[in-house]
């Protein structure tokens, strides 16, 4: 039973990363990352639900890695299959230890069927990829120029904002 939820998880993993890695790195900045992380621990320090902490987590990753692939352009490191093997190792890493350390796979804690924490996950990586679309899209649109002061970073974070309020208006019932 725990080796079909581990290949669940993993192929999971494999199918959100071959699905949502990008084909070259659109850098998401510091300010960013640090933005992320510092919601997932302020959600966690609050007792919000796991859902929640998830698009926290999934943000990050996804700003992790999207920050690694930047780093191994920049240093002009390129090697087969670089996104797909970066993201899943960046997600790897992160959740062997919440596997192993039970905080997945709890049989109450799901949410549609899945784990709330690895849904949470989940929305968060889309949720960020999304925001990092967008703010491309109208750079993209405005002659590589941003709209608006700090819309790299803005557009992002807004995206998990959003989700976390809608997960917050869907779990607290």
């Amino acid at each position: 039973m725990a080796k079909n939820k581990a290949r669940i998880i993993f192929l999971s993993i494999f199918l959100l990363g071959s699905i949502s890695a990008p084909l070259y790195a659109r850098a998401v900045c510091p300010v960013c990352a640090v933005a992320t992380a510092g919601g997932l621990g302020l959600s966690r320090w609050l007792g919000i639900d796991n859902t929640i902490s998830g698009v926290w987590i999934g943000g990050l990753l996804l700003s992790l890695t999207l920050w690694c692939l930047n780093w191994l352009k920049k240093k002009n490191i390129n090697f087969l299959f670089r996104g797909p093997i970066i993201f899943l190792g960046f997600y790897l890493l992160a959740l062997s230890p919440l596997y192993i350390g039970k905080f997945i796979g709890f049989s109450c804690n799901k949410l549609w069927g899945v784990d709330k924490l690895f849904l949470g996950i989940i929305f968060g990586s889309l949720g960020l990829g999304f925001g990092v679309n967008v703010d491309y899209f109208f750079r993209k649109k405005n002659s590589g120029r941003a709209f608006f002061p700090f819309q790299k970073v803005i557009l992002p974070l807004s995206f998990l904002v959003v989700l976390s309020l809608i997960f917050y208006i869907i779990t607290k019932c």
